[in-house]
């Protein structure tokens, strides 16, 4: 019985170990697809006004980008399947005294299967993401083919629009820089203020341990006070008496 069972258990982990492979390779390809169309879109955005040469095929890259979306979410969904038959092993009553380490193996494999989840949905969003900008960019460009087209003039305005076309572009990428750097600057204050804070309270600890330390520091103090004062004090007779000495 013990045997059938750890048979079950190494299966259910071949399987999963094959989905993670086959994942792994799907992401990477599905990372660079949004990579290519990022790139693609960049150099389709510099091209000079006077090339007539289509921007990127878009139905073929949407199409490819659909059909590995679909399959990443059908790996995902098989591995979600055998990760819950691995936690119905684990919680079975026939399962032998090792249970500790296989629930370490099952947190693993959650572990994977959220980093894959997580992953697939990164890059999916950059992806429609690029595709949106991009088809509200390509539709500003066609407004403005249309205007010269139908205008027949290609003057000072339309290298004006092209050139506003332009600096919007780079606004949003410096947008973009900024406030990657402000969430940076928050996260490192927000990791000082924990570390004064800590320090803070070490402090306080450290003194309600010693109160005698206090107490003497105090008294060390109050000492030095009075001996400035009687100090003070015999200087200003002396000065007094020599005043007095060399005015008689």
């Amino acid at each position: 019985m013990a045997a059938g069972t750890s048979n079950y258990w190494e299966d259910l982990r071949k399987q999963a170990r094959q989905l993670e492979n086959e994942l792994d390779l799907k992401l990477v390809s599905f990372s660079k697809l949004c990579t290519s169309y990022s790139h693609s879109s960049a150099r389709d955005g510099r091209r000079d006004s006077s090339d007539t040469t289509p921007p990127l095929n878009g139905s073929s890259q949407d199409r490819m980008f659909q059909t590995m979306a679909i399959e990443i979410e059908q790996l995902l969904a098989r591995l979600i399947g055998v990760n819950d038959k691995m936690a119905e092993y684990t919680n079975s009553a026939g399962v032998p005294s090792l249970n500790a380490a296989l629930m370490h193996t099952l947190q693993r494999q959650r572990d994977i299967l959220q980093d894959y989840t997580h992953e697939f949905h990164k890059t999916k969003a950059n992806f429609v993401a690029i595709w949106e900008r991009e088809n509200l960019m390509g539709s500003v460009r066609k407004d403005i083919e249309s205007y010269k087209s139908g205008s027949g003039v290609n003057n000072r305005r339309t290298e004006l629009f092209l050139k506003e076309h332009d600096h919007l572009r780079n606004s949003d990428r410096l947008i973009e820089e900024t406030i990657s750097i402000a969430m940076a600057s928050k996260e490192n204050m927000t990791s000082q203020r924990g570390m004064l804070k800590s320090i803070q309270s070490k402090m306080n600890t450290l003194a309600n341990h010693f109160p005698a330390v206090n107490s003497l520091i105090q008294q060390i103090n109050l000492r030095k006070r009075r001996d400035s004062l009687i100090l003070g004090g015999v200087i200003g007779v002396c000065t007094i008496l020599l005043l007095l000495y060399a005015f008689h």
